[in-house]
């Protein structure tokens, strides 16, 4: 006998519904009294991980008396609930459900405060066999033995189900066997009451439960959503999975696509069941060995974008600087796409970070481990079990084979089972990562001068060099880029000097003709009086001053910029010269910006001060000019 009798009986006999209390507790429920509301029955349904079997138990309030005389195994003391009142009953194949039913009357009768008694036939068998108790109905008792009428399609499938190991796989494949018998089977009896079960299948069902399940199915096959038990809703995605009532893996995934719109989408099933629902979809397009966008479309888009951001910063060089940076957020926190190095210039900010990282993943030497495995430590494989949580039944061996749902998360099958090769998340260590980025925005706002700088962390003086590097080589493309470009086509300059030299023959006469070739051979120099020019007479002639490219700075400017340099107050020498420290400053910045392309004195309350970022760059234009 199974709890399910019981509640059909419950039901049929005292229109008694099963109550399902507690939502963290599914498989506990009750049974109570019609007229007081108080418990008559606890019902208990656990699932046994060790042998994969369900067990199920009930307490029932009969009294403890109602069982003397009463010998029976599956009888005992209650499980849960305390006092001589309660009574265990273990559901398993030798439980009777007359007896279990009689004693149920007496439970509902002792509520009603009726005494009922129990008739037993103690006396020997003809046949001479062993002394057994053999029950008589209760007296009073409204029990009487179901009278299934099944059709015949329903009663050849339950003759179907084998008999042996309650385990998974056999569940699986009993199932699998019946589902593909009862694959084209219609009905149109009406679902009546409620039906909860761990790993649902067809054996689990009353004959009514069954008539009911096939004919919400043949609504639902012709797009006909009604609500339903959600175990017994369980059984229809059961059957797609294993591919009953579909032609292909891609049709189950359609007709499953179908049903989470028209049912779960519509309000009808429990919200939960969405998740699972998902997940079998996208392990049904991996073990299918489905094309990788399809089976995309079913997984956890949160799963996806951590993948995609460790593809990103495993091969920065191959991305762009926001691909870059927007993989960095994800890992380092909330914070960073508020840094004020994006205010000004985000490109440029965008640019300055996703080098950071280029330059800081590449910075390693073997033996050593480089950063991004530090951070994110390596691939490792783990074992991955498709459908572990749903009725599945494996028809035929596979063979050995990758299946890459991205460049970060790889499922390998090898020899009968699978396993997943990806980055695991316990293994991270964002705090080496946020110390780059912490390091980073704080020496990129003080070269950007953006103000609301951050405190150093001692901790993260081991990025400064790389930080740094980063910064000078950004200061060195902005100096080139602030040169005017100028471009000389050179082409055609043989051309325009021997159509000159042309013109000028033309217009020569015979004497000037001649006088032109007397001085061009004149000064055809005497190669061998050079070379015999002593060396040291070359050594003592005057050395020629290089030529340096001076800005172009008039005598006042270049006086105020040494005042500057040597930490001297330079607005005397403007005073002196009847210049404004505000002009000055905007004349020396325009006159530098060429060469520097920044500004290089800021005029604060008529205060001259030097940009200590520029004061090399400075000196060194000052030492390279000299006055005339």
């Amino acid at each position: 006998m199974e709890l399910s009798e019981l509640t059909a009986y419950a039901r049929d006999a005292y229109r008694i519904e099963e109550q399902h209390k507690w939502e963290n507790f599914p498989g506990f429920s009750v049974l109570c009294h019609p007229r007081t509301g108080k418990w008559v029955a606890l019902l208990m349904r656990q699932w046994d991980t060790e042998t994969g079997t369900e067990i199920e138990r009930c307490d029932l309030k009969c009294g403890r008396q109602s069982l003397e005389g009463l010998s029976r195994p599956y009888l005992g003391a209650p499980f849960r609930m305390l006092g001589s009142k309660w009574v265990g009953v273990r559901f398993e194949k030798g439980t009777e459900p007359e007896v279990v039913c009689a004693l149920f009357d007496r439970a509902v009768a002792a509520e009603d405060r009726q005494a009922f008694t129990v008739v037993l036939d103690s006396s020997p068998s003809s046949a001479g066999k062993a002394y057994r108790d053999t029950p008589l109905p209760f007296a009073g008792s409204r029990y009487q033995p179901p009278r299934e009428v099944l059709p015949e399609k329903i009663r050849q499938m339950r003759r179907m189900f084998e008999y042996g190991r309650e385990s998974m796989e056999s569940r699986a494949a009993n199932f699998l066997r019946q589902a593909e018998f009862m694959e084209d089977y219609e009905d149109d009896a009406p679902w009546v009451g409620d039906f909860v079960r761990y790993f649902p299948t067809y054996h689990d069902m009353t004959a009514k439960q069954l008539r009911g399940y096939f004919s919400w199915r043949t609504d639902i096959r012709r797009g006909e959503f009604r609500p339903m038990p959600s175990s017994a809703a369980y059984l229809y995605i059961y059957e797609l999975l294993n591919g009953i009532g579909a032609a292909s893996p891609e049709d189950s995934l359609e007709k499953l696509q179908a049903f989470e719109r028209g049912y779960l989408d519509s309000g009808i099933g429990d919200p939960k069941m969405r998740q699972n629902l998902h997940r079998w979809m996208l392990e049904l397009a991996i073990v299918n060995d489905l094309p990788q966008e399809t089976a995309r479309r079913y997984a956890d888009p949160k799963v996806l974008e951590t993948d995609h951001a460790l593809a990103v910063l495993r091969s920065p060089e191959e991305h762009s600087d926001a691909e870059v940076f927007s993989a960095l957020a994800l890992f380092g926190g909330k914070k960073l796409p508020d840094s004020p190095v994006l205010a000004r210039d985000r490109d440029r900010g965008l640019h300055l970070f996703g080098e950071v990282w280029r330059k800081a993943a590449s910075a390693c030497t073997p033996p050593e481990k480089d950063l991004f495995t530090q951070c994110f430590g390596e691939m490792a494989a783990r074992q991955w079990q498709p459908f572990a949580n749903a009725v599945y039944a494996w028809r035929n061996r596979q063979a050995d084979r990758d299946y890459a749902l991205d460049p970060c998360r790889i499922y390998r099958f090898r020899d009968g089972s699978w396993q997943v090769c990806t980055y695991e998340k316990p293994r991270f260590d964002r705090y080496r990562l946020q110390g780059l980025l912490h390091e980073a925005d704080l020496r990129l706002r003080r070269y950007l001068k953006t103000g609301r700088y951050l405190r150093e962390n001692p901790a993260d003086a081991w990025a400064a060099p790389i930080i740094d590097a980063v910064i000078a080589a950004d200061r060195q493309a902005a100096i080139e880029a602030a040169r005017p470009k100028i471009t000389i086509d050179l082409s055609g300059l043989e051309k325009i000097r021997e159509d000159a030299a042309f013109t000028r023959d033309s217009l020569l006469t015979e004497d000037e003709r001649l006088e032109l070739i007397k001085e061009s051979e004149a000064a055809v120099p005497d190669t061998a009086a050079a070379e015999a020019e002593p060396a040291a007479a070359r050594a003592e002639s005057p050395a020629r001053e290089a030529s340096v490219p001076v800005p172009a700075l008039d005598a006042v400017q270049l006086q105020i910029l040494r005042a500057l340099l040597s930490g001297a107050s330079a607005e005397d020498t403007a005073r002196e010269h009847h210049v404004l420290p505000s002009v000055a400053a905007d004349a020396i910045n325009e006159a530098l910006f060429d060469e520097i392309g920044d500004t290089v004195i800021l005029c604060e309350n008529d205060r001259l001060a030097l940009v200590e970022d520029y004061r090399e760059d400075i000196a060194e234009i000052l030492g390279g000019t000299h006055d005339r």
